[in-house]
């Protein structure tokens, strides 16, 4: 009977150790404006429940601005918002004298730059799926995913967790080693709502039981998957009553104006006759403690101070006021503030190359992508802006 248990314990050595050999995969998911508190505040157990079992960090510091575009791209290309080129979620460039909206590369791919983790993975071999990552039906280096989806407002949550487990259930040649994913629901029901609603409470409801089933069904499948979840930003409350109407400020008519809700970026126009120091000063008399014109100094220190697409002049408030024009209106909650506790976001990660039980500190989102790709083993073939140093930690090895 000894011999046979010795064999037998042999024989579970010997698999584990096949299946540690075996590749690994990575499925990263982002819930939109979850904040690094929703678990709590909210009641997300499946979700603490995964990261019981994985990495938690306190929480993950977003890039600036703190929106939904800037730091997916950040996410998942390793970049700056000023290097990736998506600076805002809308913005101009004076230089090609055009402004973006959200989702434009994919009509014109060359506002974006980087290598994002699937051109990563499929430069060197590996099959990639995306399901509405932000900018993923873009052609970033002439290159889409092998599978993804036209982003759409119609497309049903349940059918992304169903699609995303039948992509790796694939035969192993068409089978991808990386699949990324995007929710909506919960930063919708912030903006509206506001963080402390009933309304973003069920939203958080909603997809932490959806991550549970994903993770449940990644199990299932038995392969060396890794899933990470993250978020972009958190959120914040907006008092309407002090809202600070765009048109109460003082006007020139040289000027392009973008009101993104936090802030105002004001951009010469081409050929113009504006006077960015005199204009700045009158906006700055303006003021009234409501608002701040941004220095170069502070520009500096957010990284956001070169190139044609950052703005001349940049106006920023503090929660809980927003600007506010005839399209931005009549909302509870937001985010893009400078980096604050509310803005903070989410990072979990469970998985045969993730520790277990692990809570970190507050964590970087430019560190996701070394992450990932030393998971994936793929080497980083272009500079970015990350070493990933707040993210070494939650691996085994």
């Amino acid at each position: 009977m000894r011999i046979w248990q010795l064999v037998l314990a042999g024989i579970l050595v010997f698999s584990s150790a096949v299946k540690a050999e075996q590749e690994q995969s990575v499925v990263l998911i982002s819930i939109d404006g979850f904040r690094w508190d929703y678990i709590e505040k909210h009641h997300a157990k499946h979700l603490k429940a995964i990261s019981e079992q994985g990495v938690r960090a306190s929480k993950m510091r977003p890039v600036y601005p703190t929106k939904t575009f800037p730091n997916h791209l950040s996410i998942i290309t390793g970049l700056l918002p000023v290097n990736h080129g998506i600076v805002e979620n809308r913005f101009c460039d004076t230089e090609r004298n055009d402004c973006y909206k959200m989702g434009k590369g994919k009509d014109d791919s060359t506002w974006v730059s980087g290598i994002p983790l699937w051109n990563l993975a499929q430069m060197q071999g590996l099959k990639a799926a995306t399901y509405f990552w932000p900018e993923s039906d873009a052609r970033f280096n002439g290159m889409l995913p092998d599978y993804f989806y036209h982003y759409s407002k119609h497309s049903d949550y349940q059918k992304r967790v169903d699609q995303i487990i039948q992509w790796l259930s694939l035969p192993k040649a068409q089978r991808p080693r990386l699949v990324v994913s995007y929710f909506s629901l919960v930063d919708s029901m912030g903006h509206e709502f506001g963080p402390d609603a009933k309304e973003t409470y069920d939203a958080v409801q909603k997809l932490d039981s959806l991550m549970a089933d994903l993770s449940s069904r990644l199990k299932a499948l038995d392969e060396n998957i890794n899933l990470v979840i993250v978020s972009d930003h958190g959120m914040t409350s907006v008092d309407p009553s002090l809202s600070i109407k765009i048109d109460s400020l003082p006007q020139d008519e040289n000027f392009i104006v973008q009101n993104t809700g936090p802030r105002v970026l004001y951009y010469a126009k081409p050929d113009s006759k504006a006077d960015i120091s005199g204009f700045s000063k009158k906006l700055a008399k303006a003021a009234g403690g409501r608002y701040v014109v941004l220095s170069e100094q502070q520009k500096r220190d957010y990284h956001y101070n070169k190139g044609p697409r950052v703005g001349d002049i940049i106006l920023q408030t503090d929660a809980p006021r927003v600007f506010t024009d005839s399209k931005m209106a009549g909302y509870l909650g937001t985010h893009g503030y400078a980096y604050s506790e509310d803005m903070a976001a989410t990072f979990i990660a469970t998985g045969p190359d993730f520790k277990q039980g692990l809570r970190l500190d507050e964590v970087s989102n430019l560190d996701v992508y070394p992450l990932i790709a030393k998971i994936l083993g793929l080497e980083i073939l272009s500079p970015i802006d990350s070493d990933g140093a707040s993210l070494w930690p939650a691996m085994k090895q």
